[in-house]
């Protein structure tokens, strides 16, 4: 254990920004399953990312029913717990299957699988117990969302695969982080009205294109060595410009969907916003940086915050 225990704060020198955080506070013997879980980065775990389309939905649905703001506020807070469930129980399936080329890849390799602080079976039964809540939590909703939430469970574990058959690994993740942009509105309307959000989660999948792309340059090269498809890679030397091209799509359909949805200016002024940040961002990027791909992750966070904040400034300007 003393070699294991080294070679994590090695790992967390690398990375100073997790060298401060809460988890590094706990047992000795449970902290291996919140670093497995992600719990020590929120945002760049992607808990944040995976709730800011449930936010979206839930506040334009309540926007254009003239929900009272109990209802808002309920959901969100139900979309943050159901979020960090499902995200902590997509990463034990990508950790279970990644476990090989994590400990090959210098970013990963201190990951509790990786580096044998856990056990493959220790890991399956905190991945049962995340599962079993998140599905408990789904449960409380109406039954049209019930169906919609455990049919994305097949995304959940199927995008760890595609990253070995498939260039467009992002694309496939994005589909599964995206999907409350249905989920939202279906659990306060009780239906999903598709020709607005189906934009709304179109408009999200490309967004998660260009976060994780960002993202995941910092192991292009080891990714290549160890047969990891991505589309850092195939995106080539044209990366910022087509990550360009990414956000002008995701930004064009979010607005449209907030113009179907007849929505006011604050919400574009999110948009707008939100927009500017990512611009912001990718010209800032360098992809050859480890740290600078690193931080964009949690940075990214901030569209998805902008857009929620348009959305619900209009709402309580309606209301």
């Amino acid at each position: 254990m003393k070699d294991k225990s080294v070679t994590i704060e090695q790992h967390l020198q690398s990375h100073p920004a997790q060298t401060t955080t809460w988890v590094e506070y706990l047992p000795s013997n449970i902290r291996p399953y919140f670093y497995l879980a992600r719990a020590h980065r929120p945002a760049a775990s992607g808990t944040l990312l995976l709730f800011y389309p449930c936010a979206w939905s839930v506040t334009m649905t309540c926007y254009a029913l003239s929900a009272p703001i109990t209802t808002v506020w309920t959901y969100l807070g139900f979309f943050l717990v159901a979020s960090q469930l499902f995200c902590a129980a997509g990463c034990v399936i990508d950790d279970m299957y990644d476990k090989d080329i994590d400990a090959a890849t210098s970013r990963t390799r201190a990951r509790p699988l990786a580096a044998g602080d856990l056990s493959m079976f220790q890991a399956f039964i905190f991945l049962i117990l995340h599962l079993a809540l998140g599905i408990w939590v789904l449960m409380q909703l109406n039954e049209y969302s019930l169906v919609l939430g455990l049919s994305s469970l097949g995304l959940l574990v199927l995008y760890p695969a595609t990253k070995r058959v498939t260039n467009w690994p992002q694309a496939v993740l994005g589909m599964c982080f995206s999907w409350g942009a249905l989920l939202g509105t279906a659990s306060v309307a009780g239906a999903v009205d598709w020709h607005v959000y189906m934009p709304l989660y179109m408009g999200g999948v490309c967004w998660t294109i260009v976060y994780d792309t960002s993202y995941a340059c910092q192991d292009r090269d080891e990714d290549i060595i160890n047969g990891v498809h991505s589309t850092t890679i195939i995106f080539g030397d044209h990366i910022r410009s087509i990550l360009f091209m990414f956000t002008f799509v995701a930004c064009s359909l979010v607005s449209y969907a907030g113009i179907l949805n007849g929505h006011g200016f604050p919400y574009f002024i999110g948009v707008a916003v939100g927009a500017f940040h990512l611009v912001r961002l990718l010209a800032r990027i360098d992809f050859e940086n480890k740290e600078s791909c690193d931080a964009s992750l949690s940075s990214n966070a901030w569209f998805g915050f902008w857009v929620w904040l348009g959305a619900m400034t209009d709402y309580v300007l309606k209301s």
